[in-house]
Parts: structure tokens; C-alpha cells; sequence
């Protein structure tokens, strides 16, 4: 069962700042218990803010495991800071695409790149189209390691749902993993019209970083693909604008 932010184990007087190094990315040795136990307590108090416990997330893990063969490796699927930033350790990095499920901002984001007072917005994986993006492939010895890693990372509340995916890897089709939007979470928010997006986009922030920056990382990452132009492209143009960063 979920934690809820009413429960006495999330609301510790805690709350010092996580910072990151200069470049604004994660390592992987900063992705632990108790860094996510210290980002869920900054939510805790949110009313309808759901969180779950390790014993949850572990479950999860597990379950997902279980349903693959022992001794094989494993595709992530990147479609955000995955991209740039995957922070476990990869024998393997290709560009994929992924048919089912396109990306986009539709999850709402009050840690790590926003906050109470200036939410943002955080990519998801949602229901429809298709997506480019990188594929990280774990080893076989590091999959236990490296997915531990992997569910404390994209499993902070109820945001996400782990999935089973197949992968286009250049004329090949692989099994994978990537982590979708979970529609039935508080943090859902859906299509959010276009010029509230920009507002908040240009003016999130958190203790890791901005909202924009990690917006912009992920468009200099789809232009490396050739993706030149599309919806994310325009939204990048207008959060610059507002944000004075042209």
C-alpha cells in the first residue's frame, strides 16, 4: 500500500538542500535510500502527494525480474535525462525508437527540478505514437545492481509504472524496459495547455536544477538524432523566450 503524506514515517524535520555537481547531473552514487527518503520528505506534507515505501518499490523490482530469463542482460529505454544522464553502468548505448507510447511533459514536478511554490512539469511516457531515444544496455552480472538503481531513480512516488517494452535498435526489435506515465497518480497532469506549460517551465526550480535545463538537454539530444523540429522544439523556443534565455 502506498504511503500517503499524512504518515508520521515521511514527515522528518529534515530537509537539507541536494545539491548536485556543476553540470546539473545525477551520479549514480548519489541515487541511495536515503537521498530518495530525503526527497519524499520534501512532498510529504503535499495534501493528495502519494509516496510508497522501499518495501514497495522493491516488490516492483522484483516482479519484473521475475519475468525475464536469469543470466540475460537488459535494454533501458531513455526518453529524458536517461538520455543524457543514465547514471548506472552501460556495456552498450544505441539509438531506438519505441512504437505505443510518445513523450511528453504531462507529469506534474514539485522535487529535484521544481518545487512547492514553482511546480513544473516532467516527462512521461504516455499512451499513443511513438518515440526516439536512447537504449542502455546493462550486462547480465550488473542487472541486480544496476536496476536497484534504476527503481530508486524513476520510482519516487507514484509517477511511474515500470513496462516491458519491445525496442527498434536499427533493423532489430529487442525486449526492453522504460518507466511510463502512471495515469492513475495525483502527479498525472495530463495535456496541460500550452502557455501555462511555458509559464511554469521557464520559472521551475528545484534543488537539482531547472525545469528549462533539462528541458533544453533533452532537445540538444534529439537534434543529435536529426529531430530538428516538432511540438518539444516549440516549446523550447517560447520557455527561452519568457525566461529571457535566447
Amino acid at each position: 500500500m502506498t504511503r500517503k503524506s499524512s504518515d508520521p514515517q515521511t514527515t522528518a524535520s529534515s530537509h537539507r538542500p541536494l545539491k548536485l555537481p556543476g553540470d546539473g547531473t545525477i551520479r549514480r552514487e548519489d541515487i541511495t535510500p536515503a537521498f530518495i527518503d530525503r526527497l519524499e520528505r520534501q512532498v510529504a506534507s503535499l495534501p493528495g502527494y502519494s509516496l510508497i515505501t522501499h518495501a514497495e518499490r522493491e516488490a516492483s523490482r522484483r516482479a519484473f525480474l521475475d519475468t525475464r530469463r536469469k543470466n540475460q542482460g537488459l535494454w533501458v529505454f531513455g526518453y529524458g535525462s536517461l538520455m543524457w544522464n543514465p547514471a548506472i553502468h552501460v556495456a552498450q548505448s544505441a539509438k531506438s525508437t519505441l512504437f505505443g507510447y510518445h513523450r511528453a511533459f504531462c507529469l506534474h514536478l514539485v522535487i529535484g527540478r521544481g518545487s512547492p511554490k514553482k511546480p513544473g512539469l516532467m516527462l512521461g511516457l504516455d499512451a499513443g505514437g511513438s518515440c526516439v531515444g536512447i537504449a542502455h544496455r546493462i550486462a547480465p552480472e550488473h542487472v541486480e545492481s544496476e536496476t536497484e538503481i534504476l527503481w530508486l531513480r524513476e520510482m519516487v512516488g507514484t509517477g511511474y509504472l515500470p513496462k516491458a517494452v519491445q525496442l527498434r535498435i536499427g533493423a532489430k526489435r529487442v525486449q526492453g524496459l522504460t518507466f511510463v506515465a502512471n495515469r492513475n497518480s495525483k502527479r498525472f497532469a495530463g495535456r496541460i495547455p500550452f502557455k501555462k506549460a511555458v509559464r511554469r517551465m521557464a520559472s521551475a526550480e528545484g534543488d537539482i536544477g531547472t525545469n528549462r535545463d533539462y528541458l533544453y538537454r533533452t532537445i540538444a539530444h534529439l537534434n543529435e538524432f536529426g529531430l530538428a523540429e516538432g511540438p518539444l522544439h516549440e516549446l523550447e523556443r517560447a520557455v527561452k523566450e519568457r525566461a529571457g534565455d535566447l
